[in-house]
Parts: C-alpha cells; sequence; structure tokens
C-alpha cells in the first residue's frame, strides 16, 4: 500500500509547557483542585485541549489528575467558556467514556466531605447533565440542568475512607452535544474540588 505524501495532520503551532508538581493542603487534600496547572493553552484556540486518556506516561498533562477513561477530557479556560473558578476547568466531553481520578492521602475510618462545582461551559450544551461521583464507599449523583448560560452549582457528599489511599473518581453519567453542531460532543464542566475533614 502506497501512502499519498501530500495528505496527512497539518500542524499549526506546537508547545511545550512546564508543569509544577501540584500539593495538598491540610484544607484540601485534593492537589490542583481548581485545575489551574495543565497544558499550555495556543493564544489563537478557542476551542480547549483535548487531554488524551489512558497515558501511558508518569505524568499526566493535569497535573495531580489521572485520565482513567478510554476518551478524552477537555482542558478548558476562562477566555473562551464559562468557568465557575479561576481561570481553567475540565469539561467531560464523552459521557461515562470520559473519566477523571485521584488518589488522596486518607486516614482510615476517618469520615471526609467532598465539595466539587458542576456548571456549562456557556458553549450551546444543553439538556439534564449528572456528573457521577466516587469515593471509597461514599457516591454522590449530581444532576444539573443546563440551559447553555454558564450557571453552576455546588455538590456536596461525605465518605469514610477504608485505607491510607483512596481513589476519588468523577465522570458524565450522559453524552451530549451542542444544539448547533450534533456532530460536538460537549458535556458538564467540573471545577473546584475539595476534600476535607468531616468536623
Amino acid at each position: 500500500m502506497q501512502e499519498d505524501p501530500a495528505c496527512g495532520p497539518l500542524l499549526d503551532a506546537v508547545a511545550v509547557k512546564e508543569l509544577f508538581p501540584p500539593r495538598f493542603t491540610k484544607a484540601n487534600l485534593v492537589k490542583n483542585n481548581g485545575f489551574e496547572e495543565g497544558p499550555h493553552l495556543l493564544i489563537n484556540s478557542s476551542h480547549g485541549v483535548l487531554l488524551p486518556p489512558k497515558q501511558k506516561d508518569l505524568t499526566s498533562p493535569l497535573a495531580g489528575w489521572i485520565i482513567e477513561s478510554v476518551k478524552a477530557v477537555k482542558f478548558i479556560d476562562s477566555k473562551h467558556f464559562n468557568i465557575p473558578f479561576g481561570r481553567a476547568a475540565v469539561e467531560l466531553v464523552a459521557g461515562r467514556e470520559s473519566a477523571l481520578a485521584q488518589v488522596i492521602r486518607t486516614v482510615p475510618n476517618k469520615v471526609y466531605n467532598v465539595a466539587f462545582t458542576v456548571g456549562d461551559a456557556k458553549n450551546i450544551c444543553h439538556g439534564s447533565m449528572m456528573v457521577e461521583a466516587f469515593a471509597a464507599k461514599g457516591t454522590m449523583k449530581a444532576p444539573f440542568k443546563s440551559e447553555g448560560k454558564g450557571k453552576f452549582k455546588t455538590f456536596k457528599f461525605q465518605f469514610k475512607a477504608v485505607s491510607y489511599r483512596t481513589r476519588l473518581t468523577f465522570f458524565s453519567s450522559f453524552y451530549h452535544t451542542r444544539t448547533n453542531d450534533y456532530g460536538t460532543l460537549c458535556g458538564p464542566v467540573l471545577d473546584e474540588v475539595r476534600v476535607f475533614t468531616a468536623a
């Protein structure tokens, strides 16, 4: 089989960015909780950055987080999308096939609170959205009705740690497409994830 050298992907810009190792605090056990430390966003790009799933590298493109799904998640910025907090967030664009996780340090039998914010990116992504969260035996289904206006809502749940390491996982329950382009996947925005000991 012969390949045509005139065909193929077109590379327009390449950027390399140094990622600083995120740290947790006593007030929040989640590293890079607001997704502020991530890939470089090109100035002339208004579509966000698709982060590859199941990466083989030791270093994640989203510092502190594991993209453990079979499909990509989208890293978005406040310049082109509605972000609940800060300069960046993550859009879960591929339903159950789009999942994020982080392993946090916990103390067995201690109870922890989890808080996270769900919204829409104000990118014409409408419908009933749901983000599911898991930590140890604790679960939360966070329903969010998107009108594509950039609204957001904070959800909370508790879990009891069963070991010194607990995996915190988020994914979107449903598939969504933009109302003006049924070929473009979209989904709920996840931001400001916090885990702290219950009083």
